[in-house]
């Protein structure tokens, strides 16, 4: 079963490029006319991304007494990425990866979890500053609109719930396991009349509440142990910014930091709140709007869009790929997700 479940996410992998080959064909030409040594410290820059979201893991999981390597978390990131791109549910399938490698060691599925919903929190944290920063910039050069406000207001609202779930983890697992059976029949309801089944198990979420409490709990005793991954969050999101940086040298257009805070917030506000997987066909058409009303030409922001995504999506879509390859052989079981 771990095979056939492993081979059915490469399949899918597969199956997304398949369909997006008509953009990855673009974008590789695009990429013909970089500069090499820009293209170089860009590509650089990228994979110190992996490392610094391997070092947010460990800084997570030394908090709650786990250790393990840089190396491994890194490659455990990447391929949940790949898991999430190929098989969207709504993060569960890249969660499902960190708890069957703590499985495989003995560790709590309540740590684990905990670690993976803090890493989430604390990245909607780093891009929320990143975002009122852009929101800034588009006001004072009078872009501001109503979709970027709408947007901006989803994510709020879901960091929001995010932490106000945790806070009552750390309160009681009887009013999450409450919070959270409430939720589920929500989901349950909407679902009904397609799949005439329950979705979600109110009983497991009471479950998954008594198993995260514990380490809740403990959280409030040491919240400056957050100090570290919260700043790991932050250079997550700069280095994002520095490949868009070197895209700009690589055509030699002339940019502000305006430009890269505002045209990076939005793009990645987009990718946040899409509803295609990693903000595919919709970043691409958003992103070049936000840079030309930055004062970028058209034509450049579409080249400038184009091969920021091939750096940003594609290039972590194919690592992911190989890492999901390079976990399956040291026999961490592929859980199945629901897709």
């Amino acid at each position: 079963m771990r095979k056939f479940i492993f081979i059915i996410v490469l399949f899918l992998g597969a199956a997304f490029v398949y369909l997006s080959f008509g953009e990855l064909q673009t974008i590789l030409q695009t990429l013909r006319q970089w500069n090499f040594w820009f293209v170089l410290i860009a590509l650089i820059v990228q994979f110190g991304w992996f490392t610094v979201a391997g070092l947010t893991f460990r800084s997570l999981y030394n908090v709650l007494g786990i250790d393990e390597t840089v190396y491994k978390l890194s490659l455990l990131s990447a391929a949940a990425n790949f898991v999430n791109i190929v098989a969207p549910s709504a993060g569960m399938g890249g969660m499902a990866i960190y708890i069957s490698n703590a499985h495989k060691r003995g560790l709590s599925r309540g740590k684990i979890t905990v670690a993976s919903m803090l890493y989430i929190f604390l990245d909607y944290i780093a891009f929320m500053v990143v975002l009122t920063l852009g929101l800034i910039v588009l006001f004072r050069r009078n872009d501001l609109n109503a979709s970027e406000i709408a947007a901006s207001t989803i994510i709020f609202a879901i960091a929001a719930a995010l932490g106000f779930l945790m806070y009552l983890g750390s309160r009681s697992a009887l009013a999450l396991g409450n919070a959270l059976a409430w939720m589920a029949r929500i989901v349950n309801r909407a679902a009904d009349p397609f799949i005439h089944r329950e979705y979600l198990s109110e009983a497991r979420a009471y479950e998954f509440a008594r198993d995260m409490a514990g380490d809740l709990k403990s959280l409030p005793e040491r919240p400056r142990s957050l100090v570290i991954p919260l700043l790991y969050a932050f250079a997550n999101k700069s280095l994002l910014m520095g490949v868009l940086v070197s895209v700009f040298l690589a055509f030699q257009v002339p940019f502000t930091a305006g430009t890269i805070i505002g045209g990076f917030a939005i793009s990645y506000l987009f990718l946040i709140v899409s509803p295609t997987p990693s903000g595919i066909g919709i970043v691409e058409g958003v992103m070049p709007l936000a840079l030309s009303s930055l004062r970028v030409e058209w034509s450049q922001a579409v080249l400038i869009t184009l091969a920021y995504r091939g750096i940003t999506f594609w290039i972590p879509l194919g690592v992911g790929a190989f890492a999901l390859r390079l976990l399956e052989r040291e026999k961490v079981t592929i859980p199945k997700v629901e897709i």
